[in-house]
């Protein structure tokens, strides 16, 4: 038979047939005096094997492999690999669908609301409001952990947890007020170094730790340089006495 009618029977395209053949999937078969290639059965029974596996889901390198295996030791190796593999991308559609099942639930779903789990639930337990720099602070967050791997957004998350406390949470609704009320004043306001000492002595130890340690990490040291840009003068003096004054202990 001819390569249309080998691929009528197989169900595949005539390129798909010449790709085979490059890959070696397919043997060449004779040619006739004219230079056309004589196809068999055989040719169609091969095709038909190398199309049921590659729809499993076998590459087309691990196809040859298996048609080059006469005892099929080969092919259980790879479908237990692949049922494998099968089972992780359940798990993980799986997770993503009960994760798209809780976002669905929220009644107030925003792009911010698509954080981890953790850092979801952190930023439900801070102050928010009206507040424009509470709006600032929440978008600062959750910008910082998208930056990391899902650990590291575990972690970071913990990081912040201490301020949701009851205690914390009332002192953190005060700030955030104080700091509001700064949003047009002068960087020499006499209020400007009183609130940066209060927010150093909310702020956890870890987290000032983690916030220090960041300033000397070359990726993302620049963060409060870019921070202060965007704050108001007198906003934007207190973050820099703050920091000033974490430095020094």
């Amino acid at each position: 038979m001819r390569i249309g009618e080998l691929a009528a029977l197989a169900g595949v395209s005539t390129r798909t047939i010449r790709h085979y053949h490059h890959l070696g999937l397919l043997p060449e078969p004779e040619r006739l005096a004219n230079g056309y290639r004589e196809y068999r059965l055989r040719d169609a029974v091969v095709l038909a094997r190398v199309r049921r596996l590659a729809e499993l889901g076998l590459s087309l390198d691990e196809v040859r492999d298996v048609l080059a295996d006469d005892e099929g030791q080969e092919l259980r190796e790879m479908l237990l690999e692949l049922d494998a593999d099968l089972a992780r991308e359940q798990a993980a559609i799986a997770a993503r669908r009960a994760r798209l099942a809780g976002l669905l639930a929220e009644a107030d779903l925003h792009p911010d609301s698509t954080v981890s789990p953790d850092m979801a639930e952190v930023l439900r337990g801070l102050p928010t409001g009206t507040s424009a720099f509470a709006e600032f602070d929440r978008e600062l967050l959750t910008l910082a952990a998208s930056g990391r791997d899902p650990e590291g957004r575990a972690e970071f998350a913990e990081l912040l947890r201490p301020l949701t406390e009851p205690e914390a949470y009332a002192r953190g609704q005060v700030l955030i007020a104080r700091l509001d009320e700064l949003a047009d004043a002068d960087p020499d306001d006499p209020r400007v170094a009183v609130v940066a000492g209060d927010l150093a002595a909310h702020l956890p130890g870890e987290m000032v730790s983690a916030m220090l340690g960041s300033l000397d990490d070359t990726s993302i040291g620049h963060w409060l340089e870019e921070m202060l840009r965007e704050l108001p003068a007198a906003q934007a003096q207190v973050f820099q006495l703050l920091v000033k004054r974490l430095q020094r202990g």
